[in-house]
């Protein structure tokens, strides 16, 4: 199950786990993106199934995990990806309601996703999407970072509470080039190479963030729990 799957990063993480031969389950509130990801990785071979849902709504993050056991079997991974920065402003113009909805989506999805996959989960993996903004600050997006900084805590608690059946850990992606991250960097009056000049490898796509998620996921990993992974070219701050 990833949630926000249809595009940028959630795209990269579907597609990562069916190229590995996971049967996977895309959710996220747009139809079209996830049913187009969907059919995509079915016309190549793979096992997907597009379910559109918004991670704000816990029963339809239930309904989410029960979805993916009757279509498939059972629930072995989860990766709450879905998120997103939707105002970039210092936080003293920041209303309560802007506050809100941005801890319903980027921080208390992640504890509703993950305890809707423990109802359906005998044994498995949890991976989390987290940020290289969780680690550092980040000036008109310190709503967005104090989530991502929440979800690494969550992650290390989970890990210990669930074990040893459920392993529960985290990605931090560095700058990945959707379209979202670009709507932000000009929000911020940012140049690209503002950050690209401090990346060793450079750029990275999405489909490195899902490569990452496949090993914490998958029984390479059987003895890491509760770590969250930078995942960001060499890049250490935003």
């Amino acid at each position: 199950m990833v949630t926000g799957g249809g595009r940028g990063i959630g795209e990269g993480i579907a597609r990562s786990l069916a190229a590995a031969g996971a049967a996977v389950v895309i959710g996220a509130r747009t139809s079209i993106e996830i049913e187009s990801v969907a059919s995509s990785i079915n016309a190549i071979g793979g096992r997907a199934l597009a379910v559109t849902s918004d991670v704000t709504d816990q029963f339809a993050l239930g309904t989410l995990a029960t979805t993916a056991v009757e279509e498939f079997g059972h629930l072995d991974i989860w990766v709450n990806n879905a998120g997103g920065l939707e105002v970039c402003k210092p936080l003293t113009e920041l209303t309560r309601r802007e506050w809100d909805d941005c801890l319903a989506l980027n921080f208390t999805s992640v504890w509703d996703g993950s305890m809707a996959a423990v109802e359906q989960m005998e044994w498995g993996s949890i991976v989390n999407v987290s940020s290289l903004a969780s680690f550092a600050p980040l000036p008109l997006s310190g709503h967005y970072a104090a989530c991502k900084a929440a979800v690494n805590s969550l992650t290390q608690t989970m890990a210990h509470e669930l074990a040893p059946d459920i392993r529960v850990n985290a990605v931090a992606p560095g700058p990945i080039p959707t379209s979202q991250f670009f709507e932000k960097l000009d929000a911020k009056g940012y140049e690209l190479s503002d950050l690209t000049d401090r990346m060793p490898l450079g750029l990275g796509t999405p489909r490195d963030v899902g490569d990452a998620v496949v090993y914490l996921a998958s029984d390479a990993a059987r003895w890491v729990t509760g770590q969250t992974l930078t995942i960001s070219g060499g890049l250490t701050s935003l």
